[in-house]
């Protein structure tokens, strides 16, 4: 079984109350070998909400919403709780949508706010992989699934 972003099966719960769905993956989710979650609305993130975008600097890391709003104690929430779910279930592979600062695998926005994109990650794509568990992107997997 795989922790998968609840966006990717069709679930409107991305920032602007959409979402990112994958037939493939939904065929998946049918044969009960996914798990959904969205650990930014488990974490107590409304939908829809404004844009988030991480920055980091010698320090650490925040993440602030588009109004300079300081988020990062939900996201830091919704990523240990969606670690709990996978220690529960022993998931050890989790597929999530890149960009975002929840799930990105490989890239996420500068924390700018301009559409840029660095190489980086999302803070529970972190949290799971600090833990044991492999997280891939919905990019590296399409050509893989049947």
């Amino acid at each position: 079984m795989y922790l998968v972003s609840s966006c990717l099966l069709g679930v409107n719960c991305r920032y602007d109350g959409k979402n990112n769905y994958n037939d493939r993956l939904f065929e998946y989710f049918k044969a009960a070998e996914l798990m959904p979650v969205c650990p930014e609305l488990i974490g107590g993130l409304s939908i829809p909400r404004k844009p988030c975008e991480i920055t980091e600097n010698q320090n650490g890391f925040k993440i602030y919403n588009i109004n300079g709003k300081d988020m990062t104690d939900r996201f830091i929430r919704g990523a240990y709780k969606t670690l709990k779910i996978a220690e529960i279930l022993n998931i050890k592979n989790t597929i999530f949508m890149e960009r975002s600062p929840s799930c990105g695998v490989h890239k996420i926005y500068d924390g700018n706010f301009n559409n840029k994109l660095i190489s980086g990650q999302g803070i529970t794509t972190r949290i799971l992989e600090n833990n044991g568990i492999k997280v891939y992107s919905i990019n590296e997997l399409k050509n893989k699934l049947v």
